[in-house]
């Protein structure tokens, strides 16, 4: 799934949607002592009153948030695994049988509770449903409404909540015109921030891909590796922030860490342009022929394919490993990279890399800027002065 795909099925997660039909929902309460099973309950979605089904609706909306390979990321199921996890969810999918189907998700909830230990009571739900994707019409001159044909997806969506412990409050009571001690004791399902959840099946190109999972991770560039291996057993996957290290101890590798700001621009840009021109595809991925070109291309001399290859075995231990190239660039139209020293700390955006250099003054170090009007400090706007390497 691409990012247009999840934001797609994401916004159609509001009540009232024609687009949108969940049957069923299943919830699962855990108590975190003994990691067992307190109770479930499965009724059809539409039998909850509206404002349960709008809590519910914000929480999988939740779960769908985030940017890929940060904290979505879209994973394929290991086909050797035993009590696959992708055999019971087609299965449960396939259901027309309500009790099947929950019959399905707890032995999913199974696995999540056999070698996991939670610190709070949990509770674990299920949806199953079916979303519809208007096809885009062959000609403005067509009348044809958009809903007359559509795109049918049925999925099982899954998220993860925890509880907490009620608030004690002091109340006044208006009729009595007393203060009251207020203790409610039934936990509070946490609906605002899933640690968990998933999709399936992924969804490209307008086809169902069962192959593929969309994984949840509770907080960006932390999945649960135990999750993905003995929940959804799924491989294992790398996030952008692993991706972004890998690429730069490589680049160091080949470059002895000799780098200047103007050179980083360089390649920050060169990457940039190849995620836009990909925009609309997947997601480009840069094997070590196409990192050699990226530094060549940036003005990096002594680069060799060989010297490339080799930084890939000697850092990801794979030669063949593909670094996706939307992992590397900073986010390039806001200030997302950090310049930190002593005495400053200083955001700019990628593309003003270039206006940033080290300078080396009468044997001091020096970090100048390049700027096209007057630079205001704290509301004074200061005047030129010439620079002098041994003025303290």
């Amino acid at each position: 799934m691409n990012k247009k795909d999840i934001a797609h099925i994401r916004r159609q997660f509001k009540v009232g949607n024609d687009l949108l039909k969940i049957s069923d929902i299943f919830n699962v309460y855990i108590m975190k002592e003994s990691s067992d099973i307190y109770h479930y309950q499965s009724q059809p979605f539409d039998m909850l009153d509206q404002d349960q089904q709008e809590l519910f609706m914000n929480n999988f909306k939740k779960v769908l948030a985030g940017q890929l390979d940060e904290k979505l990321f879209e994973l394929k199921f290991r086909r050797e695994s035993e009590n696959n996890s992708q055999l019971i969810l087609h299965q449960g999918l396939l259901s027309s049988d309500v009790d099947n189907w929950k019959e399905q998700m707890l032995r999913i909830v199974e696995k999540m509770l056999k070698n996991q230990q939670y610190e709070m009571d949990i509770v674990i739900t299920f949806i199953r449903g079916e979303y519809f994707k208007p096809m885009k019409r062959r000609s403005e001159e067509s009348e044809e409404n958009e809903r007359d044909a559509v795109y049918s997806h049925s999925f099982i969506l899954s998220s993860i909540n925890k509880t907490q412990e009620p608030k004690k409050e002091l109340l006044f009571d208006y009729v009595e015109k007393e203060f009251k001690y207020n203790f409610v004791v039934d936990p509070i399902i946490n609906l605002s921030a899933p640690i968990a959840g998933f999709l399936f099946p992924c969804f490209t190109d307008n086809s169902a891909d069962v192959n593929h999972i969309l994984y949840s991770a509770g907080k960006a560039h932390e999945p649960d590796h135990q999750f993905i291996d003995e929940v959804l057993n799924s491989e294992e996957t790398m996030t952008a922030k692993d991706d972004k290290i890998i690429f730069e101890e490589i680049v160091k590798d080949v470059t002895e860490d000799q780098l200047s700001t103007t050179t980083l621009s360089n390649v920050y840009e060169e990457i940039n342009r190849v995620v836009e021109e990909n925009e609309e595809d997947d997601t480009p991925k840069l094997d070590y022929r196409d990192v050699e070109r990226v530094l060549k291309v940036s003005g990096i001399e002594g680069i060799d394919t060989e010297k490339v290859e080799t930084a890939f075995q000697k850092v990801i231990d794979d030669e063949k490993y593909e670094i996706k190239a939307s992992s590397i660039v900073p986010k390039y139209t806001s200030k997302s990279i950090k310049i930190e020293t002593k005495v400053a700390k200083i955001s700019i955006s990628p593309q003003d890399l270039r206006f940033v250099r080290q300078i080396n003054f009468t044997g001091k170090r020096y970090l100048m800027i390049e700027v096209e009007e007057d630079t205001v400090i704290d509301g004074f706007t200061m005047i030129p002065e010439a620079f002098d390497g041994n003025k303290e």
